[in-house]
């Protein structure tokens, strides 16, 4: 039986339906989640639903239109059909996601476990999905336009998918925002995008060279001024508090209207530095550019984990080192110091409910540290902090001050109003948090006889509504203010000040100026009398306050 001639269409159209296609057919996986992550099924959320769909059509519209060539692109969609078919059969049959990992499954499993993951089911899926589309799209005839027009038709198609998709985008912002960052699962189910971006992991990880970590400040050793204090024999407790999605617009301190402070402004001493910027707008980029010792301008993170940071030239120094963390890791900057996780919730800890565990938890073994180490001491501690978007979560009873708040982490639900009620509400935690460390840095140093100080600094801000964008992770050439600065705040006990010649006034005076993540590095150095050839005086920020011996 003679099969009937298909009707010639334009090659323009065969991407649009592919486009179709492929977010339709093979992402029943991602819908679900996605429909999960934005609230469950109701009429309300249906032009969601829409412009999500439409947004991934025009997105994969505008790249398959940069393979639509003559002799190109038949062979790209019979692949794309072909592996998103057998991808999406593994994700809704087995609940897999595709990433590096499950692709290195893909390449080094044998022919024995191969033919165990057979089955009519897939055949049947990989042939509905992948084979007879296949087919059709290799039948097809196609018509192409002259070179020139069809050049510009090319180019105009994908810039008007590319606009419409960044419209929508804008429309969809505080939807779509929280449900990616809150379910980062969805990136491994959008087929096919998932496929490529897990290829091009296991490959890159594959044929990387081995990582070899630079050493950085070897040289490190104790300078003049702790030759000068040698009689006094004290040691020297230095806390590092790296706080999360903090912004500093929202601290009373540096002039919000709200009391979110109340217990740090009443701390004597307490350095609060007004204008810093970060060095990222997500913990990933910030972490690591804060403790490599490189500036913002030239931190790449293959540089920083091919070198030694902060943390490093400390123990280099001879100090002991101690990474508290609360949060979800250091990024890889505390790989060769000392680590403890308090993340993990205890059943009938007061300082834990069921999912996770508040910032004072931090705290619990500091004293007993104190009191046990025969050495000079910098800790870290890691905060949960501000991390949104379920902010109601990182706060105890008791800090609630400001109602009502968004108890959901679906930000489309809550009005802006009860978004930023929550967010401060941890802020004025935070504010709770410090005080308390300065309270136990206070009474080590009366009961230990030991100097102390503590440095505090936030990774990275955080949007709250303005200009219709939430969370942070912004491009930060394009980033908003909101994300880009973070408090910063200083604390010295009068034995630290005075055992390293550290004027207060003069710090308090420099507390208006610029500073940013750069000082960090170089601030810590300088504070604790580091000598070394890293460190750079003009980016610390105590260095004019601070007499030499």
């Amino acid at each position: 039986m003679r099969i009937a001639p298909l009707p010639r269409v334009g090659a323009p159209l065969l991407t649009l339906g592919a486009s179709v296609f492929l977010v339709a057919a093979y992402n029943l996986s991602f819908w679900k989640t996605f429909v999960a992550a934005t609230g469950g099924i109701r009429f309300g959320n249906v032009p969601v639903y829409a412009g999500a769909f439409l947004l991934l059509v025009l997105l994969f519209n505008a790249i398959l239109t940069l393979f639509n060539f003559r002799f190109v692109i038949k062979p790209v969609l019979i692949a794309l059909f072909l592996g998103a078919s057998a991808a999406s059969y593994f994700m809704n049959e087995y609940g897999v996601v595709i990433d590096a990992s499950m692709v290195q499954n893909v390449f080094e499993t044998d022919p024995k476990e191969a033919n165990e993951l057979l089955s009519w089911r897939m055949v049947e899926t990989v042939t509905v999905l992948g084979i007879l589309p296949s087919l059709l799209v290799w039948r097809l005839p196609l018509v192409f336009r002259p070179v020139r027009r069809d050049l510009l038709l090319k180019a105009g198609t994908v810039a008007l998918s590319l606009l419409a998709g960044a419209g929508l985008l804008l429309l969809l912002f505080k939807v779509l925002a929280p449900a990616v960052r809150e379910h980062r699962e969805l990136r491994f189910l959008l087929t096919p995008t998932n496929m490529f971006q897990a290829t091009h992991g296991y490959l890159k990880r594959k044929w990387a060279a081995p990582v070899v970590i630079a050493p950085l400040g070897t040289d490190a050793a104790l300078g003049p001024k702790w030759a000068a204090a040698a009689g006094q024999r004290k040691r020297t407790v230095t806390v590092l508090v790296v706080g999360e999605t903090a912004r500093a617009m929202n601290f009373s301190l540096n002039g919000y209207a709200r009391q979110t402070n109340p217990e740090l402004a009443r701390q004597a001493g307490l350095i609060n530095f007004r204008n810093v910027s970060s060095c990222g707008t997500a913990t990933a980029v910030s972490v690591p550019c804060v403790f490599s010792g490189l500036t913002r301008d030239d931190y790449s993170a293959d540089k920083a984990s091919r070198q030694e940071g902060l943390l490093d030239v400390l123990k280099h120094a001879g100090f002991d080192v101690l990474w508290i963390d609360n949060n979800s890791g250091c990024k890889g900057v505390c790989e060769r110091v000392r680590f403890e996780d308090v993340s993990q919730p205890v059943p009938g800890d007061p300082l834990c409910n069921g999912e996770e565990c508040f910032d004072e938890r931090l705290l619990r073994g500091v004293p007993q540290l104190i009191r046990t180490s025969q050495k000079d001491l910098v800790v870290v501690l890691h905060q949960k902090g501000s991390h949104g978007p379920a902010y109601w979560k990182r706060t105890p009873a008791g800090f609630d001050r400001y109602g009502p708040v968004c108890r959901t982490n679906e930000l489309e639900q809550c009005s802006r109003e009860s978004i930023v009620n929550a967010y401060d509400n941890t802020i004025l935690y935070t504010d709770h948090f410090l005080a308390r460390t300065l309270d136990l840095l206070r009474a080590s140093a009366a009961r230990e006889g030991v100097d102390t100080a503590m440095l505090y600094f936030s990774d990275h801000g955080e949007s709250l509504g303005e200009k219709n964008m939430y969370l942070h992770g912004a491009p930060y050439i394009i980033s908003p203010a909101e994300q880009r600065t973070v408090p910063m705040m200083l604390w010295l006990s009068d034995g630290f000040r005075q055992r390293f010649h550290i004027d207060n006034q003069c710090l308090a005076a420099r507390s208006t100026q610029a500073f940013s993540h750069d000082n960090v590095f170089h601030s810590v150095l300088g504070l604790l009398n580091v000598s070394t050839a890293v460190y750079n005086p003009k980016l610390d920020l105590t260095h004019p306050c601070a007499r030499e011996i």
